[in-house]
């Protein structure tokens, strides 16, 4: 087993740029985690190692859209279309790099309709395995939150695969099961997979409910 990583409370805030704290794990090794929001003119520089990085996931089995296994231009041209998103500031792109070596990205989509402007989904959590169980996705989804409310969206949704390592991922960090929506997704033999819908509440942010 891995040993885990401290990460100061601290770097789990991403504001106008990005958060950086030093990690050491109990063998005394230590590096910088940092967590950083990516704009739109500075999207291209990232997406070499964002489209290395996503196809190894994806080729690993991880459900994130794409039915492995899947060619690294194919890669290279999802990310190239958050562009416009970003622009629009419709979508947000938080990137983890672990002693500047990109090791996890996630995604908070906002919703344009009027009646929606409190809420979020947060979209394509993946995390480098090399890394994983080491403390880098919680921090990611900590930065997540904190983007969420500094937006003021107070509800955030998102789906997993129904058994898989993200269902307890998401619970830890108090998210709620809305239900299974069987044969939502295919994988690579065209079998279908369950999903599970999971939503998370945060008090201090929302508006007033009728």
């Amino acid at each position: 087993m891995k040993d885990p990583i401290k990460i100061d409370a601290e770097s789990c805030s991403v504001g106008i740029g990005y958060s950086a704290a030093r990690t050491t794990s109990p063998n005394g090794s230590s590096g910088i985690l940092r967590i950083q929001s990516v704009a739109d003119d500075a999207l291209e520089a990232y997406v070499p190692s964002l489209a290395d990085l996503f196809r190894i996931c994806v080729d690993a089995g991880a459900s994130l859209g794409f039915v492995p296994p899947i060619s690294h231009e194919e890669s290279q041209a999802y990310w190239r279309l958050l562009r416009v998103e970003l622009q629009r500031q419709t979508r947000l792109l938080l990137v983890a790099s672990l002693d500047d070596r990109l090791v996890g990205a996630g995604q908070l989509n906002f919703p344009p309709w009027p009646n929606a402007q409190h809420r979020a989904e947060l979209q394509k959590l993946f995390v480098d395995a090399g890394v994983r169980r080491l403390g880098v996705g919680r921090a990611l989804m900590m930065a997540l939150h904190d983007a969420a409310r500094e937006r003021d969206r107070s509800l955030l949704l998102l789906n997993t695969e129904r058994g898989g390592e993200g269902e307890h991922f998401y619970a830890a960090l108090g998210y709620q099961a809305i239900g299974v929506i069987p044969g939502y997704t295919t994988g690579a033999g065209g079998e279908l997979r369950d999903t599970l819908a999971l939503y998370r509440h945060f008090p201090g942010n929302d508006r007033t409910r009728s």
